[in-house]
């Protein structure tokens, strides 16, 4: 029996190396796919000789769009799953002062995963069958003084999930959009995060995981998450302008 493939994108973070450590042991082939491949070969070895599964590497910058197309055409095997790990949250008031930070921003969440699955998306509904995961944020779920650079970009590709699962609800192609919440991450480091709050990258992984199993639509990695947005999205707008959180 031919072995199934995943292709993790964004692959030098840490959920997404937790994510192919995961799909490794339950028997995945797996395609790591970054920036800069150099970065990648250390995983790539350790999880090769771990799980006795073949791993290999591809170099994609998401930001460079004009790419995005060949190279989901000349992927082959074409994978069974594609997880989308990108993710870049950059400075507030940078991006605030400096439209090409927070263009880079907005790129790097939104514009790139978008075209990036989009491309996958039309190659799984040729061939009948796939899974796209989007990993999105509840910073998406309602813009705050304090990241909505960032949270803007999520949203956008929050929203994107949701219609491309709409689109491809008939076609046998499952869209998966994953809310993390926080995540004890290299990206957050340094940030003073709440215990109870915050996932590890393997917490995370082995959601992504089980969603993908039982074809799930939307996840929150910590139910607690789902409350919390509930919450803070049904705030009146003239009271949450006060808030500045």
């Amino acid at each position: 029996m031919t072995k199934k493939t995943i292709l993790i994108v964004g692959a030098t973070s840490d959920i997404a190396n937790a994510t192919a450590h995961q799909f490794a042991k339950a028997g995945y082939n797996i395609v790591l796919a970054a920036r800069d491949t150099a970065d990648l070969e250390t995983n790539k070895s350790d999880i090769a000789v771990r799980y006795e599964t073949e791993v290999t590497t591809q170099q994609l910058d998401i930001l460079d769009t004009k790419q995005i197309e060949g190279f989901a055409k000349g992927l082959s095997p074409l994978p069974d799953i594609v997880v989308c790990a990108v993710g870049f949250m950059g400075d507030q008031v940078t991006n605030e002062l400096e439209l090409s930070s927070a263009s880079t921003v907005m790129r790097t969440n939104f514009e790139g995963p978008s075209l990036l699955l989009s491309a996958f998306a039309n190659l799984f509904e040729e061939r009948g069958h796939g899974t796209l995961v989007g990993i999105s944020s509840v910073a998406g779920n309602r813009g705050r003084a304090t990241n909505y650079v960032y949270g803007s970009a999520k949203a956008g590709f929050t929203a994107f999930l949701s219609g491309l699962r709409n689109r491809l609800a008939s076609k046998n192609v499952h869209v998966l959009t994953v809310l993390p919440g926080f995540v004890a991450t290299r990206m957050t480091e340094g940030l003073d995060l709440p215990e109870k709050l915050t996932a590890q990258p393997e917490e995370v992984a082995q959601a992504i995981w089980r969603a993908t199993e039982r074809k799930r639509n939307v996840i929150f990695v910590r139910p607690i998450w789902r409350l919390i947005m509930l919450i803070i999205c049904a705030i009146p707008e003239p009271i949450f302008k006060k808030l500045k959180i």
